[in-house]
Parts: C-alpha cells; sequence; structure tokens
C-alpha cells in the first residue's frame, strides 16, 4: 500500500462515539388497580465492539498528537450503519484552545477516487459503455499513445503496441503515471498535470494524453491520475461537468451536503489546517495552505473536500450493498464486481490487489496485517482514510491533514478498529 502517495491536502480525524447498553423502561399491558413494578429491559448494543478494547486508538492518536506527530483527528466507525464509534481528537489548530470539531472539512484528495469510480459505474450500468471499450473511442485525443523506454533523459518514447481501455483507467494499469515518483518522467508529468495551470478537467486530460506512458498497457499496476479520464467522460457521455453529476448521483441521495470541490459561502472557517511534518518527524503547519473556493479542475483523481461524517454516509450506503433510503443507488452485484480484484497476475503489495477504484485485501497471511478478506480501502494524500469490512459490515473513516502521506496511519486504523471485534 505505499501505492498510496498522493497529490494535495486534508487535515482532521472523525472518532465515532460508542454505542453503549442502555436501560429501557416499559409499561404492562394492562393497568390494574394494584400498580405494577415496571419492566426493566436490558438492550445490548447491535454492533460487535468491545469499546473498551476500542480504547486502545484513542491511547494511540492522543500520544501521536501528545508528540506532534499528527494533528487533530476525526475518526467514525459504524457496523451495519449504525455509530459504534465517533470522536476528535486534539486542537483545530496548533497552539489553539479549541478543540477538533467533529464536522471540519478535509481537502480528501485521492480519497475522491472511490467516488468518481462510484459514480463512473453509474453509466456503465445505464450502458454507455463496455469496459473493454478503447478510450479513444470517445476521447480522440488518446489514440497516439507512446510508451517511454527510459525514465530519465530524453525517455525515448516508442508506439504503444495496445490501446487504452476504461477497464485499465479505473484499475491503474493504462500505464499512465501520477507524477510522483521523483524521476525525470513523473516531474515532467507532475508539472503538466498540475502546475501548468489547466482551467477545465478537459484541459487536465488532453494534456495526459500527450505524456509519454510509463509502460504498455495493461501490463503493471503504477498509480496514476487515470481517474481523471473518468471524470471527463462523464461530461461526454451525460453533457454535465463531473460536480453536477456528483451533486445529482451520488451527494443529493446520500446527504453528502458538505462535500464538493469548493467550499460552500460562510463554511471557509471549517476547512482544516494544512501541516508539513519536518525531518525531525514533528509537524509545522503548510506554507500552502489549499484554497477553499475558486476550483475550477473537477476531476476524479482529487479535488474533494469532505468531513468524516459525509464520507461516512458514502462508506453506509457500500455496506449496505449499494441501497441508499431503500433505493439501490448502485446495483448489488455491480459493488460486487468492482470490489473483486481486477490485476490477475499483475502484481500489486503482498495480499493485496486492486479492483474498479479500490484497493482489495486478497490473502491475509500474505499482507501479515489484521484484516477480513475481500476488505477494499483507499486513502488521501493529506492523510485521510477509509476502509470496508463487508464481512464484519464495518466502516471506518479517519481524517487529519499533514503531508507527505504516511500508510502507517492507514494500517494502525484497521489494526485498532479489527482487534476490538468481539463477537
Amino acid at each position: 500500500m505505499k501505492h498510496l502517495i498522493i497529490f494535495s491536502s486534508l487535515l482532521s480525524i472523525l472518532f465515532l462515539a460508542c454505542n453503549s447498553s442502555k436501560t429501557v423502561i416499559t409499561q404492562p399491558a394492562e393497568v390494574t388497580q394494584q400498580a405494577k413494578p415496571p419492566l426493566l429491559v436490558k438492550v445490548e448494543p447491535k454492533h460487535s465492539f468491545d469499546v473498551d478494547r476500542l480504547q486502545r486508538l484513542d491511547q494511540f492518536l492522543e500520544r501521536e498528537i501528545s508528540e506532534n506527530k499528527i494533528p487533530g483527528s476525526v475518526l467514525l466507525i459504524h457496523q451495519n450503519g449504525e455509530e459504534v464509534y465517533s470522536k476528535s481528537f486534539g486542537p483545530k489548530q496548533m497552539g489553539s484552545q479549541l478543540g477538533m470539531p467533529k464536522d471540519e472539512i478535509f481537502y480528501i484528495q485521492s480519497m475522491t477516487k472511490p467516488i468518481m469510480s462510484i459514480a463512473f459505474m453509474l453509466l456503465f450500468e445505464e450502458g454507455y459503455f463496455q469496459l473493454n471499450d478503447p478510450i479513444s473511442k470517445y476521447l480522440p485525443e488518446f489514440e497516439q499513445m507512446s510508451v517511454a523506454t527510459s525514465v530519465n533523459g530524453d525517455f525515448n518514447p516508442v508506439e504503444a503496441k495496445t490501446a487504452i481501455t476504461i477497464k485499465h483507467a479505473l484499475t491503474h494499469t493504462g500505464g499512465m503515471s501520477h507524477g510522483l515518483s521523483g524521476t525525470d518522467l513523473d516531474n515532467t508529468v507532475f508539472q503538466k498535470l498540475y502546475m501548468s495551470g489547466p482551467i477545465t478537467i478537459e484541459d487536465r486530460v488532453k494534456i495526459l494524453a500527450s505524456l509519454p506512458l510509463v509502460g504498455e498497457p495493461g501490463e503493471q499496476w503504477f498509480y496514476s491520475a487515470s481517474p481523471d479520464i473518468l471524470a471527463r467522460l462523464i461530461e461526454v457521455f451525460t453533457g454535465q461537468s463531473p460536480d453536477q453529476f456528483l451533486k445529482e448521483r451520488i451527494f443529493d441521495p446520500l446527504g453528502m451536503t458538505d462535500t464538493g470541490y469548493n467550499i460552500t459561502d460562510g463554511n471557509e472557517g471549517r476547512k482544516a489546517v494544512l501541516y508539513d511534518r519536518q525531518e525531525d518527524g514533528t509537524l509545522k503547519m503548510h506554507n500552502n495552505q489549499t484554497p477553499a473556493n475558486g476550483h475550477t479542475v473537477f476531476g476524479g483523481t482529487h479535488g474533494l473536500f469532505s468531513t468524516a461524517k459525509d464520507y461516512m454516509k458514502f462508506c453506509d450506503m457500500l455496506i449496505n450493498k449499494g441501497q441508499v433510503k431503500g433505493k439501490q443507488l448502485i446495483g448489488r452485484k455491480t459493488l460486487e464486481f468492482m470490489t473483486m480484484n481486477h490485476l490477475g497476475d499483475i502484481p500489486f503489495s503482498p495480499g493485496n490487489g486492486f479492483g474498479l477504484g479500490f484497493g482489495i485485501v486478497t490473502d491475509l497471511t500474505k499482507t501479515e496485517k489484521l484484516a477480513s478478506k475481500g476488505t477494499y480501502y483507499w486513502s488521501g494524500a493529506f492523510n485521510t482514510f477509509f476502509y470496508i469490512d463487508p464481512e464484519e459490515e464495518v466502516a471506518a473513516v479517519l481524517m487529519m491533514q499533514f503531508y507527505p502521506y504516511d500508510d502507517f496511519y492507514s494500517d494502525k486504523l484497521r489494526h485498532f478498529v479489527t482487534q476490538a471485534i468481539s463477537n
């Protein structure tokens, strides 16, 4: 999961409040002249967690904050769509007496990717395309692609033998890059994609099509900006901009009122502060804070703001097999298909594979970490995390905002939540 390094910002983590046992008082069915004592019925928690064991995660996060290794955070844990834990940790801003609000808005970076993948697959269900369609069928700029034979120097590109398909874009196997590895080629990709000033997602995708590939399509998994192609195809297929499509088809049905590419007027003060990790492992405020507004590139690679509560609404829909409020947002079988490993023999991190927009746990013994087989997940570059455990029907979201990305906290989230499952 070292592949999870991404591009932008977000700081906070949401923690979820525990469901404790409650005593419910009920009246007898009949009232006689002689009053009968009320019946005391003990209602057991609906979840499967030992809340005392979950507090190990509290202790871990509080220790990391006290040592200035992470900033304030928000954590949520749900099971079967019911809240198990909801907590925030640390201050809203370092040095402030104000605690981290649970409704803090984070720049979720690559946690945009799973949302865009689900949105895009709604159009698959409606018959707009096939997964094996070449992207060039809809975006002609991808007809003539080249593959770099060297990632440094002049790149020495040669013509690609295989067309990039829509499935390649969903699985990061098209040979495209994210511009993050530090090679000459990736530095070029990064500068052109993100620093050259594209105004729209169409602009950015045309830049992506002009760049050499790092490998032949279909022959490797390489973390990439290919979900931007999904956002652009939404425009081509529907005539709607990606932000309009996401609002209409995902955010409004799920009630994700604080999620979007720009923070709504009046809520700018809720944006999480971005921090930078120093060489000694401690944090200081980042020199460049993510702007709350003015974003016009509505991409699938990154770009969304959200809260832990909003993102958990998305996770609850996934846990509920695609349903929300009795309506099927995405088909159950489509979701099952998306959360299978689609890499075949293409290597990924040990014990993991990749589906259509999600990392997938495929072999627990090879991961050497606590989880359930079939768990799917992703993270954001500024250290925002989520995962879904379909076997236990558990979803967890942890939000903070610092850079660079550290897989350590993704692993710790899953570890501490999984070890607390008691029955």
